[in-house]
């Protein structure tokens, strides 16, 4: 019996081909319930920066083909986006790229009374990550024991 894919991987699989056309970066795809509703958020990137133009052509390039394959039972919103400044690193090509980058990021149990690091990611390998914080400390994690990790653009 083949594996059933989840629906951020059916959308992903959808959207990277045509954020390439558009020339822009799929940065990340989350299905996620707020409140009542739910929301496809899709996040775009490129060179230099996302503006509403990349969003509003992103977001009329994928509703018909996402019409067309019908991955969502229920009702949703669709939104398209830049991910940020302080974007999320999910992904291991998003750690991979933010090497030699500032990042931070938070655990869900203190390390010597601290929750919230700030440094330079200097590795990631197979999901462990270490940092070089901001006092000259290193921490190596695995990505999967952290709650969220970001970029960042503290001051030195």
């Amino acid at each position: 019996m083949a594996e059933r894919k989840n629906t951020v991987s059916v959308v992903w699989d959808l959207a990277q081909p045509i954020a390439d056309s558009l020339g822009l970066i799929l940065w990340d795809v989350r299905f996620l319930k707020e409140g009542a509703n739910w929301y496809l958020k899709i996040f775009i990137d490129k060179e230099g920066g996302v503006g509403i133009e990349d969003c509003v052509n992103m977001s009329k390039a994928i509703e018909v083909p996402l019409d067309e394959l019908d991955p969502i039972e229920q009702s949703y919103n669709l939104q398209v986006s830049s991910p940020g400044i302080e974007r999320k690193l999910t992904r291991d090509a998003h750690f991979d790229k933010y090497v030699g980058e500032k990042i931070m990021l938070k655990l869900p149990a203190a390390v010597d009374g601290v929750k919230e690091f700030h440094g330079i990611l200097e590795s990631y390998d197979n999901g462990e990550l270490t940092l070089k914080t901001k006092d000259g400390k290193t921490l190596t994690v695995n990505k999967k024991e952290t709650s969220w990790v970001k970029a960042d653009d503290f001051e030195e």
